[in-house]
């Protein structure tokens, strides 16, 4: 951390919500005065949880900000992330996302933003603030935030420590957003940015109880506030045993409770919040979240022409993720959902492999609005700037400083699938194939190994792309960034800037209400 940290401008707090603290009723989420709310919204992924998809970095976020730091020495390195965090938020895409008639925005956080690995229970005012900034610049277009821990505790930290933190100084202001988290190894996949494939939150009590201390924290922070829709402590957990995440939920929302009584606490299933099947009875004034993406939204996914047997399909995956929501009669919240798009890199037909996409939306959109689900689309980087676009409503401009530098490595990494998101395993399917055929012949038992969705192509996808190719990825990418000034470093971050993106039109006009 640099010794003279750059200041963060930190808007003043909007007025209270009109709605007050929501809370669940029923199968309802309501305010104050009983009213059904439904939150339709989206996530702000690569922010404050960076992904390697949305922004093009190889691999772990970790092991990126590691390279990039040896290669700009400290001081640049400090302020190429301080300028990244502030232009890829700021008011311009709050206004774009309340004027897609949205209300209701989820933040995915890093844990490392708030505490360091050298100095645990010490917690980083600056990462509340960075918070707090997105929070109140959402609150002033009366846009409600769900904000998602992605990373969580989970791999024993080798980086140097910060030289300065500071405790928390509790501030009480108004926004209404959704706590949940991200990285703190509960699962075993990339967006967890512990560089492995093993969740290793369920074998250390250690990071169970720092997980639980920041919760905390953030409960003392945000209690009260009525922009504050409520907390997600856990996103896509993995618990191959079941039982541990069962015991966590107890013991974290014990522990929320005993600070902030009133807000509502949204809970994922197990195995990428697709599997209820442990849960029992519902904890109180609680959500239970699915995560619903279509198959037919993937490249490797059948093309979706929106057939009654494909639609008939698409609904009983939905129907069956939600039959826990169902059984106890509960509120149900969509925490992420949306297909991947095409760009002209993907062949000939890619405008109209989009238009298949785009349809995917429609249908399932027209599920969720007929059972008047909360939803946040996109969660995983929604509408935010994001490399060449495979999900998002905005993409980078080619034009811009960042995609023209790293033009070469995109195209590299896109090649190799390095990436597991959105990647094209065909480009590399001659490769691989013979390591899985050779796989499922000596050790046939790993077509059962979990997670139940992943196959054997996945499995070696994240071990030897996704970790052990993007290992040696780093460095590689960090050299882009080499010997750059400051006014070049502040120029590849503006490349973030909303003004700097390309609107994806067929996407926000299909999502868009059509009263707006």
């Amino acid at each position: 951390m640099a010794t003279n940290p750059r200041p963060i401008y930190v808007p003043p707090p909007s007025a209270p919500a009109p709605s007050g603290i929501l809370k669940v009723f029923g199968r309802d989420i309501v305010g104050q005065d009983g009213k059904p709310v439904i939150l339709r919204g989206a996530g702000l992924g690569g922010h404050m949880n960076m992904e390697n998809f949305i922004t093009g970095y190889p691999g772990h976020e970790k092991y990126m900000r590691r390279a990039l730091k040896k290669v700009l020495g400290e001081e640049k390195y400090e302020f190429y992330f301080d300028k990244f965090l502030e232009y890829f938020f700021t008011e311009k895409d709050a206004q774009f996302f309340a004027s897609l008639g949205f209300n209701c925005i989820r933040i995915p956080v890093n844990y490392r933003h708030f505490e360091d690995d050298f100095n645990p229970g010490v917690f980083l005012e600056r990462g509340f603030q960075w918070l707090d900034r997105i929070i109140n610049l959402c609150a002033a277009e009366g846009i409600y935030t769900i904000i998602g821990q992605y990373l969580h505790f989970g791999q024993w930290d080798t980086c140097t420590p910060h030289p300065e933190v500071t405790l928390i100084v509790p501030t009480i202001q108004s926004y209404q957003l959704t706590i949940s988290a991200h990285d703190q190894g509960q699962n075993g996949d990339w967006h967890c940015d512990t560089g492995i494939h093993m969740a290793l939150f369920w074998e250390h009590i250690e990071f169970q109880n720092r997980t639980v201390a920041l919760w905390e924290a953030f409960a003392e922070r945000y209690k009260g506030n009525t922009w504050i829709a409520g907390y997600n402590p856990l996103n896509e957990p993995c618990d191959e045993e079941h039982y541990r995440l069962l015991a966590f939920y107890e013991r974290v929302e014990k522990a929320i409770r005993k600070i902030d009584p009133e807000h509502i606490l949204f809970w994922d299933g197990n195995t990428f919040a697709a599997d209820f099947s442990r849960f029992t009875d519902p904890l109180p004034n609680s959500v239970y979240a699915i995560h619903d993406y279509s198959t037919f939204g993937f490249p490797s996914g059948e093309r979706y022409k929106g057939t009654p047997e494909q639609k008939a399909k698409m609904l009983r995956s939905f129907e069956r993720k939600i039959e826990f929501q169902e059984k106890i009669q509960g509120a149900i919240w969509n925490g992420e959902w949306g297909p991947v798009y095409a760009n002209p890199s993907d062949g000939p037909d890619w405008e109209e492999v989009n238009e298949d996409r785009y349809r995917v939306l429609k249908d399932q959109l027209a599920i969720y609005e007929e059972r008047k689900i909360s939803r946040a689309i996109l969660s995983t980087n929604n509408w935010i700037p994001l490399i060449r676009g495979p999900i998002g409503m905005v993409y980078v401009s080619p034009d811009t400083p960042y995609i023209q530098r790293l033009a070469p490595f995109l195209a590299k990494k896109k090649r190799l699938a390095a990436d597991e998101w959105g990647c094209d395993v065909k480009t590399v399917e001659h490769i691989f194939k013979p390591v899985d055929d050779w796989l499922l012949q000596e050790v046939p038992g790993i077509k059962h190994r979990y997670p139940p969705m992943w196959n054997v192509t996945t499995h070696v996808g994240r071990m030897l792309r996704n970790i052990l190719l993007s290992e040696e990825l780093y460095p590689e990418y960090a050299e882009y960034f080499k010997d750059l000034s400051f006014d070049d470093l502040d120029a590849m971050a503006a490349s973030f800037k909303f003004e700097n993106c390309i609107q994806r039109q067929g996407l926000n006009d299909a999502i868009k209400p059509k009263s707006l």
